[in-house]
């Protein structure tokens, strides 16, 4: 159970050039001495001397950046800005929680607008003179490159008191401005940051990333009935304000909203698990149905209708399951991660006859810290490690000989890619250190945002291009 950050610093901008594939959003133009190599981490060494550097041409878009302490947990919040949106330069919402060390912690809201990047081939084309892949496949952003450079986004930051460091923070899908934060104190609270948000919208001013000021502002609900610390905690999908919420005791409280701003929680908890439960989510289909991971090594699913106890419960991992993810286009799927670095997809229909795994993954070595399904592809998850990877499967994928010998002739190029890679490996991001949370943009399809101890990135992969909706769709 990989959750809390050791001993956390205050991040620092560094002005020093990418290494380990940073995620920042400047790039180098030197042009390497030696062909360049695919790296796997736990595999290949770096020899003294030797540094990673970020590829550039493998991302749409990649930004950096971080507002101060490390966050444990962000959500991304929906926003009226379009709900399938393909077009550079984009805008984003999102609520935090910082994990501060000896100094006061903060639920974050920030918004960052005028996020630049540009549109891809999969496979560039060739320019005539040869030297430039992107001339032609470029969008407006690059003319902005080649004159002045493209301008830096705009981050606006405001920060509201939190009691102690922030485990999980989940904003609520129908109604954005209320967000729910489990805190180390034990304490779960729902905070309405709708003021915040409106204040940020109505204005493009770059407001600094170390901005101290910390408004006092009370929270919505406090429960204090956990009997201890916890990280799971989920809002439904179909039901706007209803939410669950489990510790490390075991323990899992249901909450039914009363009102706009108060709520009822069943002090009597769901218990079925034998040690921590680690993670929650709601069925995207069924509005009484939500499942549990747990330290235990078991996933439970529960109906809220039949008593405290789970309707079923299986061994899924060898080690501790960290985190799960229900799959909200296919249904019927559910994903999860392991302490031990492995994680599986189950077809839930097949609960009944033993053995529901569709697929299990070995790629990483070190504990999976989030998992979660794309809400554009059916088949398509990302997944963070305390590898400091962050990756991208397309479960639809099968290794075709043929298809790679064609991109290696239309490329011209000798691709130095490792044969023992698993097909389904869509993308690999690194240059954070200590990943625990990763989110898909729900309306802006092909991004990512991650969180580290060093920071946040926001990432948009080339090769996820051919997932995006045409430049034409609704906006």
């Amino acid at each position: 159970m990989v959750r809390s950050l050791k001993n956390p610093k205050k991040a620092k901008r560094k002005n020093k050039s990418s290494k380990k594939g940073d995620g920042s959003s400047s790039s180098s133009s030197s042009i390497p001495s030696v062909p360049a190599k695919v790296w796997q981490p736990g595999v290949d060494a770096l020899e003294e001397g030797e540094e990673l550097q970020c590829d550039p041409s493998a991302y749409n878009s990649l930004h950096a950046f971080h507002i101060g302490w490390p966050c444990l947990s962000f959500d991304i919040v929906r926003d009226a800005l379009g709900l399938v949106r393909t077009e550079f330069p984009h805008t984003i919402y999102c609520v935090t929680g910082t994990q501060a060390h000896n100094a006061p912690n903060s639920i974050g809201i920030f918004k960052i607008s005028n996020i630049s990047g540009k549109r891809r081939e999969l496979v560039p084309k060739k320019t005539s003179d040869d030297t430039d892949m992107d001339s032609e496949s470029s969008d407006s952003d690059d003319d902005d490159a080649e004159n002045d450079g493209p301008k830096a986004p705009v981050f606006q930051v405001r920060k509201v008191f939190h009691e102690g460091c922030v485990n999980r923070i989940r904003a609520m899908p129908q109604k954005p401005h209320i967000c729910a934060s489990w805190g180390d104190t034990g304490h779960v609270q729902i905070w309405d940051v709708g003021s915040h948000l409106n204040t940020m919208a109505e204005s493009e001013t770059n407001i600094s990333k170390d901005a101290t000021t910390i408004i006092n502002q009370p929270p919505l609900v406090k429960f204090t009935g956990h009997k201890d610390e916890g990280y799971a905690i989920d809002w439904s999908p179909l039901v706007p304000g209803r939410l669950v919420s489990g510790d490390c005791k075991n323990c899992i409280h249901l909450w039914e909203p009363a009102s706009e701003s108060t709520w009822n929680v069943d002090s009597k908890p769901f218990v079925g698990h034998t040690a921590s439960v680690e993670d929650l989510q709601w069925s995207p289909t069924e509005p009484f149905v939500f499942a549990s991971g747990s330290v235990d090594k078991t996933i439970a699913i529960w109906d809220t209708r039949i008593g405290k106890s789970p309707a079923t419960s299986i061994k899924a991992h060898e080690t501790d399951v960290n985190v799960i993810s229900w799959n909200r286009l296919a249904s019927c799927m559910l994903a999860s991660g392991s302490d031990d670095g492995a994680f599986s997809i189950r077809d839930l229909r097949m609960l009944k006859e033993g053995d529901s795994v569709v697929a299990h993954f070995q790629y990483h070595k070190h504990p999976i810290t989030s998992i979660e399904w794309s809400p554009h592809e059916a088949s398509t998850l990302a997944v963070s490690s305390a590898d400091n990877q962050l990756t991208i499967w397309d479960l639809s994928l099968e290794r075709d000989e043929e298809e790679e010998a064609e991109f290696k002739a239309k490329t011209q190029e000798e691709v130095h890619a490792p044969t023992d890679l698993p097909p389904q490996l869509l993308f690999v991001h690194q240059g954070q250190k200590d990943l625990k949370e990763v989110h898909w943009h729900t309306q802006i399809p092909g991004m990512l945002i991650s969180t580290a101890a060093d920071g946040f990135n926001i990432l948009m992969p080339s090769n996820i291009e051919s997932n995006l909706p045409a430049a034409n769709a609704a906006a």
